[in-house]
């Protein structure tokens, strides 16, 4: 499968990556703000090799962490979308995710375009469940959670396996939504 579908909202394009993203998600990812909740600032070459597995993920999946852009304004503000979850004690699963540079915070985007990466996932894949976590102490991600209709599933949570026990960032909450809630929210 190659590309994903583009996605569109009142006030954003959720679209495939370019070279052109590169720069600015850089810059987005050497932020300490942007990074407070994801671990280490990155570099240039480490910021390059995680737009490539994005990238890949979306060839092979068909959806993704679409770019997300504000049409006619700003052609790069962060990404919006889906991820397969392979690695951590909640695999297999498929996980919503936002990262979005400061500029574009507070003002509703990371909500909009999850809800519509929401309604992909449930009416267009036909999933049965999306999740989403964060280091407990994320509460500006948490926020979305809830905006978006997700619920706090404390039996989920968890020790993020890839830090170390003395992290402070290593304790995540999970969140989930489930098509059924979803269609039943809609209705």
């Amino acid at each position: 499968m190659t590309g994903a579908p583009v996605l569109r909202t009142d006030r954003l394009l959720l679209r495939d990556w370019t070279d052109a993203d590169m720069v600015p998600f850089a810059a987005m990812n050497a932020d300490p703000r942007v990074m407070e909740f994801l671990g280490p600032v990155m570099g240039r070459t480490a910021s390059d090799e995680l737009a490539a597995r994005i990238r890949k993920h979306v060839h092979a999946h068909g959806y993704g962490l679409w770019a997300a852009e504000i049409p006619g304004a700003v052609r790069f503000i962060g990404f919006i979308g889906l991820n397969v979850i392979e690695w951590s004690p909640l695999a297999p699963s498929v996980e919503i995710g936002w990262r979005l540079a400061p500029d574009y915070w507070k003002q509703g985007y990371a909500s909009e375009g999850a809800r519509e990466v929401m309604r992909f996932a449930f009416e267009e894949l036909a999933l049965d469940e999306v999740i989403a976590f964060t280091s407990v102490a994320n509460r500006r991600s948490r926020g979305v959670m809830e905006r978006i209709g997700m619920r706090h599933d404390p039996d989920r949570d968890f020790d993020h396996p890839k830090l170390t026990a003395d992290d402070p960032l290593r304790p995540h909450v999970v969140y989930s939504r489930t098509k059924r809630d979803w269609l039943e929210t809609i209705r």
